[in-house]
């Protein structure tokens, strides 16, 4: 997966995998954590579950009664942090426009 930003599910999959959690569990932490914002079906869920594991972000811990845990690995926090150093960056950018540094770029020589 090339390191291109992370889209919504993608990024609170991973987020929310920061502890062991079955794909069920994982649909509604995610709802729990957006209050609702952000709802992930089993069609994206399982499909982007695959694509994580293959790309070993996220590792399955247990296949116990038909369900399968997972838990997010070293490369898949790298990602996930690189992910919210983004976030941060783009919040410094509006809160520097929002608090009027735009004027700087004006006054620039």
């Amino acid at each position: 997966m090339a390191k291109r930003a992370l889209t919504q599910p993608m990024y609170y999959i991973l987020l929310s995998l920061k502890e062991k959690r079955h794909g069920y569990e994982i649909m509604q932490y995610i709802e729990w954590l957006t209050e609702s914002r952000v709802k992930v079906g089993p069609g994206t869920l399982y499909s982007l579950l695959s694509r994580f594991e293959e790309d070993e972000y996220i590792e399955m811990v247990s296949d116990d009664d038909n369900k399968k845990t997972y838990l997010i690995t070293g490369i898949g926090e790298k990602r996930l942090e690189k992910e919210i150093e983004r976030l941060e960056q783009l919040l410094k950018d509006a809160s520097a426009v929002k608090g009027g540094n735009e004027d700087e770029f004006q006054n620039r020589e």
